[in-house]
């Protein structure tokens, strides 16, 4: 008996620390994860969130390709990029042009609304029209156009009212007029060529005939339906005009150098509504700058695009820098000698 319970307290006394051992492992385990500030690692993992902007679209309707029209896009396109939208990479531009035709300038209009573009520029007053008439919601900027009002753009100048706004083009009429007797103080009839088709350039003919009386001149015009009829237009005028003056007409400066050619061949000064007329054969223009003016569209694009401002409450704009260009070799060609009072005062002489 004794010898029993001396083996069974032997067995106690080493069970015991082997049970208390287990109990001890035991919970040290199940505390290890609460324990531990990195959790075991999940077989699925969450994408992370996408840090890309969306690509913008803008589509670009231009009437016609002529340097002046030209100039506006590239300025505007640009000073997009300056301001932070660069092409092919902020922001996707899409480049259409009418070729003159008013039923391709509302194709690509309706275009651009199907495409859902995020906003639209309109270079000249017809493919204006046809962006404001078939989008209605898009915002819609316009430049190289005279006078929005009255192409039925805006509502008013300073309160365009709708999704239309952008930047004029209206030139200094009577300056540029000045300009001829300035050069030919005995000149007394002034032709002009525009289409019938333009609302910008009835505008600049009205104008011209609002200042032509005090300035001693006369008006005569030749209006045109198609860029085939410029040439015939000016030689109709000659021996009736003692100057030619071309203003922002889209389809006739498309086609000036016919306009020129008349011009040179009868000894007829050329006065011009815009610089670019000047590089390409006319003598003098007093106006403004179309890259510029594009430049200065974009900007107001940048406002749009970043949610700063809306055309409605967006003033139209003009530009205000005015710059008198001067071209010597387009002078001789025409018979006239340019005064040294203009070539001193000029902002830029074409050699």
């Amino acid at each position: 008996m004794f010898k029993q319970k001396k083996s069974i307290k032997i067995f106690q006394s080493f069970l015991f620390p082997l049970l208390l051992l287990s109990v001890t492992a035991c919970g040290q385990q199940s505390a290890t994860p609460a324990n531990n500030s990195t959790p075991a690692p999940s077989t699925t993992t969450a994408p992370a969130p996408s840090t890309e902007t969306k690509q913008l679209t803008i589509g670009i309707s231009q009437f016609v390709e002529h340097p002046a029209l030209d100039a506006a896009r590239e300025g505007f396109i640009s000073q997009l990029a300056k301001n932070g939208y660069e092409k092919d990479k902020q922001v996707k531009i899409d480049v259409q042009s009418a070729q003159a035709s008013m039923d391709t300038a509302i194709q690509i209009a309706q275009k651009f609304e199907a495409d859902k573009v995020d906003l639209v520029l309109a270079i000249a007053t017809p493919t204006a029209q046809a962006a404001a008439q078939t989008s209605k919601e898009i915002p819609i900027l316009f430049t190289a156009v005279t006078d929005p009002v009255e192409a039925g753009l805006v509502a008013a100048m300073d309160k365009p009212g709708a999704n239309v706004t952008g930047t004029s083009d209206m030139n200094p009429v009577e300056e540029q007029l000045k300009l001829i007797k300035e050069m030919k103080a005995d000149a007394k009839s002034v032709g002009i060529i525009y289409s019938s088709g333009e609302v910008n350039s009835k505008v600049q003919v009205d104008a011209a005939k609002a200042v032509a009386s005090k300035l001693g001149l006369e008006i005569k015009e030749a209006a045109i339906t198609s860029a085939t009829e410029v040439k015939q237009a000016a030689e109709s005028m000659v021996g009736k005009v003692d100057a030619f003056y071309v203003p922002t007409d889209n389809m006739v400066v498309s086609s000036i150098a016919a306009v020129i050619g008349v011009a040179e061949a009868q000894k007829i000064p050329v006065i011009a509504g815009e610089e670019n007329s000047v590089k390409s054969g006319a003598i003098a223009t007093y106006g403004i700058d179309y890259t510029k003016l594009g430049e200065q569209t974009a900007d107001m694009a940048t406002k749009i695009l970043k949610g700063e401002a809306k055309p409605a409450d967006m003033a139209v704009e003009v530009q205000v820098d005015m710059k008198l260009v001067l071209n010597k070799k387009a002078a001789e060609k025409m018979g006239v000698t340019i005064p040294q009072a203009m070539l001193d005062r000029a902002g830029q002489v074409i050699e």
